[in-house]
């Protein structure tokens, strides 16, 4: 019935060693309250604020990243609003005169366009004791560098606008601009959105806009928007008027709140920063080139270099983009795979890629969880040999399992551990022919089980088989003569 438009602004706190305009400590992880701050930050009479080159540049490298204009010459604004905790009684941001203009984000397959991305300063933070009458005010946060992303309003899904913020995140992230974890704040996500009758698509004049403030999560960005959506098609369907307001979003409850009115920009009451001289990329010795050949490969390039190049599903692809670290570790046991491949003459290709993301993905990580350093005790040289050694059926998946704890653990080698603790896969035949005979000796009921046509039976002999060798048996092997002798 109605057709939503939405737009984002998305800020993001800039991963710099002091403030955006003095030389306070940038420190997102410091506790205790009003640590950070000096005169400056804090909006004293007489200070003068000077511009963070570090912050500058991140902003232009995220521009560039994103296909954005950089424009010869840019300034700042005072943003004039009252808040407790803006010290100054304005924002020193950017608002005609942006450091980067336009570009887009692809996303599923469609173009998000960028209006503009510029550089501001961060506002405290405030806190609210719970069952007291007042709130304390903590400046740590004051004048932290912070990047505000506007997009066009060419979104038209909850889902897709979730998709969008946790692209942006992850390019944030291989950027090395921004931590952007949403958790501490860093990362911060206010929706635009409006509704049409679908009848009036084509009609240029969108309907009234509705803010939706500081959603920490993609969650909330997701849930919120498709709250709102349902909430203002209600208002319409019942011949109501959506109002120009900001709401914020209750996590509790799943539902927007009104919060005020929309302003609207002239109500920032505007003007050029007079303490701040205007920006002149060229005359200010910005190298631009320079700043583009920093910027690494994004997740977009990854994702179609990992399948091209490595054969990989769509599913262990996205982890390794998502997990920067965890891909480039796998491109290096890769590497060191091939090495060992050759040497012990056996066939490198996508069984072999295969198994080593599989057993990365699915038992590693589960092991070491996905936050845990295990390449500080794993190097990619051990893994490669590891993943030789299961390729060779010189140990089973049950003894891959142990080995690899033990490597996590003491950081040895996969050969040493295997010989230190006598995990050698039982590959003679006669060996496993005695444990088969004494197995379907004292278990006649499965035996008799399967004759008569109970697969499950044969996997619980094979299961007693294993137990018996603890794991060392060769499971190939036990199934062949286990069958032969049933």
């Amino acid at each position: 019935m109605y057709f939503p438009t939405i737009g984002l602004e998305i800020h993001a706190e800039l991963k710099t060693k002091s403030k955006m305009f003095c030389s306070c400590a940038n420190d997102p992880d410091e506790k205790q309250a009003n640590i950070n701050i000096c005169p400056v930050c804090m909006g004293h009479p007489g200070t003068l604020p000077v511009i963070n080159e570090q912050a500058k540049r991140k902003v232009i490298k995220t521009g560039l990243a994103l296909n954005s204009q950089i424009p010869e010459y840019s300034k700042f604004d005072r943003k004039n609003y009252f808040y407790p905790d803006l010290p100054k009684g304005y924002q020193i941001s950017q608002y005609d005169m942006p450091l980067c203009k336009g570009g887009f984000l692809e996303i599923n397959k469609r173009k998000i366009r960028i209006t503009r991305i510029h550089l501001e300063e961060d506002t405290g933070s405030l806190v609210h004791p719970r069952k007291a009458d007042y709130s304390l005010v903590d400046f740590n946060r004051a004048g932290r560098p912070l990047m505000e992303l506007v997009t066009e309003p060419d979104i038209h899904s909850a889902r897709e606008a979730r998709k969008f913020a946790e692209e942006l995140q992850l390019i944030l992230r291989y950027l090395d601009v921004s931590e952007a974890n949403m958790e501490k704040g860093q990362m911060r996500v206010e929706v635009n959105i409006s509704l049409q009758r679908k009848s009036k698509i084509q009609n240029p004049k969108l309907g009234t806009k509705v803010e939706i403030k500081n959603l920490n999560s993609f969650r909330a960005v997701e849930k919120g928007i498709e709250y709102e959506i349902k909430r203002q098609g209600e208002v319409l369907e019942k011949g109501g008027k959506i109002i120009q307001e900001t709401r914020g979003w209750h996590d509790v409850k799943q539902i927007t709140i009104s919060q005020r009115e929309k302003e609207e920009s002239h109500d920032y009451r505007y003007f050029p920063e007079p303490d701040l001289p205007i920006i002149n990329i060229k005359n200010q010795m910005i190298n631009l080139n320079k700043i583009q050949a920093e910027i690494p490969e994004l997740p977009r390039q990854r994702r179609k270099r990992f399948k091209k190049e490595y054969g990989l599903d769509e599913k262990s692809t996205e982890v390794f983009v998502q997990n920067k670290n965890l891909g480039e570790y796998f491109e290096k046991a890769i590497s060191e795979l091939k090495n060992w491949a050759k040497i012990k003459k056996i066939k490198f290709g996508a069984d072999l890629i295969k198994l080593t993301s599989n057993y990365l993905i699915n038992e590693l990580i589960g092991i070491a969880g996905r936050d845990f350093k295990f390449h500080e005790k794993i190097s990619p040289e051990n893994f490669a040999e590891f993943i030789t050694l299961i390729c060779q059926s010189k140990i089973s998946s049950k003894i891959a399992k142990i080995v690899l704890k033990e490597m996590l653990n003491t950081g040895a080698d996969p050969s040493h551990i295997i010989e230190e603790k006598k995990l050698t896969q039982i590959t003679d035949e006669s060996e496993i022919e005695k444990v088969i005979k004494k197995v379907i000796s004292t278990n006649p009921k499965p035996v008799e089980d399967y004759k008569k046509g109970k697969q499950n039976a044969l996997q619980f002999l094979i299961g007693q088989i294993m137990a018996a060798t603890k794991g060392k048996a060769n499971p190939e092997t036990v199934n062949k003569i286990l069958r032969k002798f049933l």
